[in-house]
């Protein structure tokens, strides 16, 4: 009984952990940081521009913004998807 008690208590506490929250990602300050947060962030962690951004260029931002609206669906705007890409090329691009 007492090996049954201990179980339950180490199951409740490993499966606690996957509720753990997330630490929020402050990103850059910059015109086009709300869009980023807002779009990007409804979908996916923001920690994936920090992640990648040594690899990126305006270029590269630009082909994953549109792969994000084309190949997943991202309910980005044409003008909105500007934004992204100006923000995240400015902040977070390889100059």
């Amino acid at each position: 009984m007492r090996t049954l008690y201990l179980s339950a208590i180490a199951a409740v506490a490993i499966s606690a952990s996957a509720f753990a929250v997330e630490t929020p990602i402050t990103l850059k300050e910059g015109p086009g940081r709300a869009a980023v947060e807002n779009l990007c962030g409804g979908c996916h962690s923001l920690d994936y521009i920090r992640i990648n951004a040594p690899f990126m260029n305006r270029q590269t931002w630009t082909a994953e913004v549109t792969k994000m609206i084309n190949a997943f669906g991202a309910p980005i705007a044409q003008n909105d998807a500007n934004v992204i890409i100006d923000y995240l090329a400015a902040n977070y691009g390889d100059k």
